[in-house]
């Protein structure tokens, strides 16, 4: 495979790695970081409006003050869900959000996912922490992959610690599409899709899958249609090498990207859906405590929580969170548990951004994550109502 570059069209990388090779840029002024002094809105207690609606999905985003204007320049539509859930009934307590209810696709974000239905079948027992498996020409994604011989709990660990693709694809792979899917299912989240490894929409986006190309159905199926669709595209993608892929997926980023394309190819989600399904996965996973363990170990080495405030991070007893960047895409998610045992989780998502490249945003992401969660924690905690 081509050597790794910054300015790469599918690198979906953990961000830590790539902020080590990649110097995020800034917005500044005469050599000075330029930042806006905010007027944090104010934000009322919310009572749980967001239960499900008649056919079983979560209901819109609740009535919440719109997150404060970031402060650093972002392009593009963005998306920002930020929220004091308690941590009995998961219903927001104090949330800001900007477009809460729109669609953006997840890019590596979605693997936490992968995680989370990987840790059921352990716990089903149809799984164990020790199997291992080669990489082959059919499993291998883009980007490095794991060595041969690798266990599902080293797997693991790299799928969140360092995004690596092939790993999330063989254990996508093993535990089943619809498994990972019923991460979302399960809570009703009606407008998230979590059903394709990553080489599949890589595939669709370059055009490649036959199955894709040959209907209209594919955006708006749901239960067995679109698991049926998406059997069908997943063996189409089996049918190509990683580099062959790559060099199509580079042609088409270079000559025919069309930004509509993103979401009908990759995982997608809101922020407020995504923001549920984190919210769930810190606090009722149905997991054990054994595969609860696993799970926020493997979650702490994601990227985040050393671009989080410092007063935060000082205050912070537990953290997870995983990230991921695509062709003018960004994504952040994640959950903080603060010493004074308050519960936050937040999600920012970036589409259409001007950068091709967008991992040098990830200052700017994170500054307005952070401006958002000062506006949340800006009051005392307080009990549900």
């Amino acid at each position: 495979m081509a050597p790794f570059r910054c300015p790469g069209r599918w690198w979906l990388a953990g961000a830590a790695l790539l902020l080590a090779a990649c110097q995020p840029d800034a917005a500044r002024t005469d050599g000075r970081v330029v930042l806006r002094q905010i007027e944090p809105p104010q934000v009322q207690v919310l009572r749980d409006d967001s239960g499900r609606d008649d056919q079983g999905c979560l209901r819109r985003a609740p009535p919440v003050p719109k997150a404060p204007a970031p402060p650093l320049p972002l392009s593009g539509t963005l998306g920002l869900w930020v929220a004091e859930v308690d941590p009995v009934t998961l219903a927001p307590l104090r949330a800001v959000g900007t477009n809460p209810d729109s669609v953006f696709p997840l890019a590596s974000t979605y693997k936490q996912a992968v995680l989370w239905a990987t840790l059921r079948a352990f716990d089903a027992g149809t799984l164990s922490p020790t199997e291992r498996f080669d990489v082959t020409r059919d499993n291998q994604s883009l980007g490095p992959y794991p060595f041969d011989g690798s266990n599902v709990r080293t797997l693991t660990d790299r799928m969140i610690r360092y995004s690596d693709n092939t790993a999330t694809d063989i254990l996508h792979r093993r535990v089943g599409l619809q498994a990972v899917q019923d991460i979302a299912d399960d809570l009703g989240l009606c407008r998230t899709r979590l059903i394709l490894p990553t080489r599949d929409w890589w595939v669709a986006q370059a055009g490649l899958s036959p199955t894709f190309n040959g209907t209209t159905r594919w955006a708006g199926a749901r239960g067995e249609e679109r698991l049926r669709l998406a059997t069908l595209i997943h063996a189409d993608a089996r049918r190509y090498r990683a580099d062959y892929l790559q060099n199509r997926l580079n042609t088409y980023f270079d000559h025919r990207y069309d930004p509509a394309l993103d979401l009908r190819t990759h995982n997608i989600s809101t922020p407020h859906e995504f923001g549920t399904l984190v919210a769930h996965e810190f606090l009722r996973s149905g997991l054990s405590p054994r595969a609860q363990r696993w799970q926020r170990e493997v979650m702490a080495t994601g990227f985040g929580r050393s671009a989080l405030n410092v007063t935060h991070r000082q205050g912070v007893q537990a953290f997870g969170g995983k990230g991921g960047n695509g062709w003018r895409l960004l994504t952040y998610s994640g959950y903080l548990h603060t010493r004074d045992d308050r519960h936050v989780v937040y999600v920012f998502m970036q589409r259409g951004a001007a950068q091709t490249y967008t991992m040098p945003n990830t200052r700017r992401a994170f500054a307005w994550i952070n401006a958002a969660v000062d506006v949340v924690l800006a009051s005392p905690g307080a009990a549900a109502p």
